[in-house]
């Protein structure tokens, strides 16, 4: 017989298992009660499976105290206690598919039917806030408290009133909604988008205070406030996921209580599906990882449901999770590592970039190395040395970045960071002007500068020469071939050949590639030029404003600042890029060498009236055009553009931040699309032109298409 047989626990298990357990109340302690934690998300999983896995091969060492047997942390001291008449446990969670399908299988079994019956779920997204209960009775707000330990939460009333997407009383919003209970707990998810949180952490940043790790924790610093006046300067918002306690009314399923809480005045997630079986949920959990990084505000996975209320009863509860949910995480956007060395890089305008040389981490499934620190200030506002375990996140393709140091961490030995006083490349002594962060090299002769300037030039998003990459642009400074931009377009098939791995063809296709770029529409070549400040949309901007270079480069601080969204910092760049001597030249060098512009319009008139019958009406802030170009577009394709929604819209085109258009929308079960959808749904209706970002004269194509 076993040692696991007789009940017998070997000694290093049973120091593990304490070992986990003072880690993870730390942690939680952290997180829960100071909002301040110095591990990832990732990190502390790690540790709960861990212990779970330990108590599920030894079953006696469960004791009532475990993390495992309990949800969170304790209320701190300054809130009033409320107890929750429906508990609000957490999730267990997932991160591999074959977890979700073992999820899906373990529910059958335990429900007696056969792994081949579908079972429906709904998939929502898991927002990254905080939980907390809202309790109506009679239609009013009474009381509203974060989770807390799952059973008895802090009481922030006062503050989630300050949210002005959380109704006070709830109402009858469309003719099919039922009446409100007479008493209804809420729960949803309390959440910062992503531009203001970056706006309250910079705040934090100048005052010198740790910034927020991530959203979530910003949420929670935020409505945890004893001063409801400081909660109510952040905005805070929140998306609706489902009932507790309820007295007056019978839900059947998880999908009806998102459909109907609209209908109540209260918030739901757009991105809500219902789905017919566990292989559908998981196929929108890609759908949806892949475009995550666009929301305004940041999810961690999605959560998934038993549709059917009637099966939650009968699958039950475990200690710290019910049997029906899970959540499915995304890979991670954040990990702790070492910050081993830093380094200092020098970009095309001459800001000196420090970045950070880091021990290895795995960050959503890619291994990062580097990460940058921002500038000196940024530095010294959070105390960062050489050493340190730092919290560092990536999205996408988005340049890793260090968010804050694990102070707590430190053992001794760390180093301060020594910004240096020369150019590290040329050796130019550095400047700062007033009022700016980044120390600048003034030499525009500067090697980095130069290479730097070839890249941006050539990059996909100004004149978009294939071919013509970092090694390349680097070794044909480095040749001599090219000094500028502007000699680019003088180059011949032969001096391409001198580069390494060139032969004939390789050499004709870059060759080919620069000429081709040399009809570009207007705002590329404004933007490929490096003016300070001046970015895609501000080049586009500028081009649709003056129409022409000649025009442009004669324009004035004033005439500059006439133009919305144009501020006196760009302006005044803008009149000094163009008054400069060499600039000119460089400028009159490309244009000698045949660069003309072309004006690339959305022609609509050559394609069938696809929306001929059809109703939009479009909600929200739109990314990729204005609303009125929208409008425009689908009026040419033979659509109708509505400003109100009734049972007869055919389509809620919803962009950020969307009005009541679209909790009607949804109430009236309306067709919702987001814009990637609304572009897809233009490709399906063959209209193979190409639609363009901040504009329809914008020669860069979006890729369509969602789901």
């Amino acid at each position: 017989m076993s040692a696991i047989e007789k009940g017998e626990v070997p000694q290093e298990v049973l120091e593990r298992v304490k070992k986990l357990r003072e880690e993870i109340e730390y942690h939680n302690y952290r997180y829960y009660v100071l909002d301040s934690p110095v591990i990832s998300d990732a990190e502390y999983d790690n540790l709960m499976r861990e212990l779970k896995d330990l108590e599920a091969r030894y079953p006696q060492l469960i004791t009532p105290d475990s993390p495992t047997q309990r949800v969170g942390f304790k209320p701190i001291e300054g809130f009033k206690e409320v107890p929750h008449k429906e508990p609000m446990l957490s999730l267990d969670d997932a991160v591999e598919e074959k977890e979700v399908i073992e999820f899906d299988r373990r529910i059958k079994r335990f429900l007696n039917i056969a792994l081949d019956t579908p079972i429906e779920y709904t998939v929502e997204p898991k927002i990254d806030g905080l939980a907390v209960e809202l309790v109506y009775e009679e239609g009013v707000l009474t009381v509203a408290s974060t989770r807390g330990d799952g059973y008895v939460g802090e009481e922030v009333t006062n503050n989630i009133k300050t949210i002005k997407t959380i109704p006070l009383r709830l109402r009858r919003f469309s003719e099919d909604a039922p009446e409100v209970p007479s008493r209804l707990d809420i729960r949803g998810e309390v959440y910062l988008n992503v531009e203001e949180f970056k706006r309250i952490n910079e705040e934090r940043v100048q005052r010198r205070e740790i910034p927020f790790a991530n959203p979530r924790n910003a949420a929670a610093g935020s409505l945890r406030q004893l001063d409801p006046q400081v909660t109510a300067q952040r905005k805070l918002d929140i998306f609706c996921y489902g009932v507790g306690y309820v007295e007056g009314y019978s839900f059947k399923t998880q999908w009806e209580i998102l459909q109907t809480l609209p209908k109540w005045g209260l918030k739901v997630n757009p991105l809500v599906r219902l789905v017919p079986n566990i292989e559908e949920a998981i196929k929108y959990h890609r759908e949806i990882e892949k475009i995550r990084e666009r929301l305004p505000y940041e999810i961690d996975g999605m959560v998934i449901k038993v549709n059917d209320l009637s099966l939650w009863e009968k699958l039950g509860l475990k200690a710290r999770s019910p049997r029906y949910a899970l959540a499915y995480k995304f890979q991670p956007t954040q990990a702790t590592t070492q910050l081993i060395d830093v380094v200092f890089q020098v970009g095309r305008t001459g800001a000196v970039t420090p970045v950070a040389i880091l021990k290895p981490v795995k960050i959503g499934g890619v291994t990062v190395e580097r990460a940058t620190l921002h500038n000196e200030d940024f530095i010294k506002n959070l105390d960062i040395k050489i050493g340190d375990i730092v919290l560092v996140q990536r999205a996408g393709d988005v340049i890793p970045e260090i968010v804050m140091p694990i102070i707590e961490r430190r053992i001794g030995g760390e180093k301060s960071i020594e910004f240096p006083s020369h150019c590290p490349i040329c050796g130019t002594k550095l400047i700062k002007k007033t009022g700016e962060a980044v120390w600048r090299c003034p030499n525009r002769g500067c090697y980095a500068q130069g290479v730097r300037k070839i890249i941006h030039f050539a990059s996909r998003n100004a004149m978009n020469i294939e071919g013509l990459g970092t090694k390349v642009a680097q070794e044909l400074v480095d040749k001599g071939l090219v000094q500028t931009p502007a000699d680019l377009y003088y180059l011949k098939i032969e001096d391409f050949m001198k580069l390494s791995g060139f032969a004939y063809k390789k050499a004709k296709n870059l060759f080919q590639a620069i000429q081709s770029s040399k009809r570009t529409p207007l705002w590329r070549f404004i933007y490929a030029l490096g003016i300070r400040h001046v970015g895609e949309v501000m080049a586009q901007v500028l081009a649709k404003r003056f129409k022409s270079l000649d025009k442009l480069m004669q324009a004035t601080q004033v005439d500059l600042m006439s133009i919305p969204g144009v501020g006196p910092e760009a302006a005044k760049s803008i009149v000094e890029f163009f008054k400069d001597k060499e600039n000119q030249n460089i400028i009159r060098r490309i244009l000698d060498s045949g660069l003309t512009f072309q004006e690339e319009e959305v022609s609509v008139e050559e394609v069938p009236p696809v929306f001929s019958g059809q109703t939009f009406v479009f909600t929200g802030a739109l990314k990729n055009f204005t609303r009125e170009e929208a409008k425009e577009l689908v009026t040419k394709l033979g659509g109708k553009v509505s400003d109100s929604v009734s049972k007869s819209t055919d389509f809620v085109v919803v962009g950020e931040e969307p009005g009541s258009k679209y909790q009607k929308a949804i109430s009236l079960g309306v067709k919702i699309l987001n814009e990637e959808d609304f572009l897809r749904l233009l490709k399906e209706k063959g209209v193979s032109t190409t639609i363009f970002r901040g504009n329809l004269k914008d020669s860069t194509p979006i890729k369509g298409g969602l789901f």
